[in-house]
């Protein structure tokens, strides 16, 4: 009984696979970045300094069931399942206690638990910031914006990833994300190795382009989304987003998803307007030196 940690995604996925899969949508973020990991460059997140590896881990019931899990991507909160508060607080207060954690991604509840257990064994000189409060929603049946914008969508090719990483880090920081300082690159050259980024051309150019997950288990998570600010009011991220989606049915996942951010009402009715339903909200703490 108890969290189990480890950095090799191979054993994370073998003890906790099983339990994530029973909820593949809202274990989304952590079954889509295992399968990142395991289909990354061998023996990628075991290399370095392994305070600098991600970190995963299962919470084991008395009857020796999975009943929880997390992963910690250092510079990014941990990410962490559907748990009891005191399950979230032995987390927080011991099993990553000498870990540095930037905050926690969670159902409410579950990280005000998470918050107040880092708090405590910190000595109370940590600050707890809500950073986002998001929805979770699940694509029910696809309607393409009507009328549509101008311009058509096609996948990056390798061409591509500088403006791919350009736009990335546009999009962090615009969206203040935890790790926007972070080099873009890499990530953006990922995604559009397995034809993971789709762009939207418009008189000639790249207007605006929509990022997606590996699918894993039927199912797979736009994101990020990004218009230029000079392009935006065009219908283009809609477009782009309803082209992106378009690209998981034909490929075969049952579930395509993606977050949003409930301060930006633009988004959120732009993705309801496309056919997205919500599934779940959760919320990210964010944490400080008081």
């Amino acid at each position: 009984m108890g969290w189990q940690t480890t950095g090799d995604v191979t054993e994370f996925l073998a003890a906790a696979g099983p339990y994530l899969l029973k909820e593949r949508a809202r274990n989304t973020v952590i079954l889509t970045v295992t399968e990142a990991m395991r289909a990354g460059p061998a023996g990628a997140s075991r290399a370095g300094d392994p305070a600098a590896r991600p970190l995963l881990g299962w919470w084991s019931e008395p009857a020796g069931q999975v009943g929880g899990a997390f992963l910690h991507t250092p510079q990014f909160p941990v990410v962490l399942t559907a748990v009891a508060p005191a399950v979230a607080a032995e987390l927080a207060g011991v099993t990553l206690a000498g870990r540095a954690v930037p905050g926690v991604n969670a159902a409410p509840a579950v990280a005000e638990a998470f918050a107040a257990a880092w708090r405590k064994v910190h000595g109370g000189q940590v600050g707890v910031h809500v950073h986002r409060n998001q929805r979770l929603y699940r694509l029910a049946e696809l309607s393409w914006p009507d009328p549509a914008p101008d311009g058509s969508a096609r996948i990056a090719a390798e061409a591509d990833v500088p403006l791919v990483a350009d736009w990335f880090t546009a999009f962090a920081v615009e969206v203040h994300d935890m790790g926007a300082g972070a080099d873009q690159f890499a990530a953006a050259r990922e995604r559009v190795s397995y034809g993971g980024v789709t762009v939207w051309q418009a008189g000639g150019q790249p207007v605006a382009i929509a990022g997606a997950t590996r699918q894993v288990a039927g199912m797979a998570r736009i994101g990020p989304v990004y218009t230029p600010p000079g392009f935006r009011g065009r219908g283009y991220g809609s477009a782009v987003t309803a082209a992106a989606s378009q690209r998981l049915l034909e490929a075969g996942a049952e579930d395509a998803l993606l977050y949003t951010d409930l301060a930006n009402p633009v988004s959120n009715s732009i993705y309801q307007r496309i056919g997205y339903r919500a599934v779940e909200d959760r919320v990210v703490l964010e944490f400080t030196a008081d």
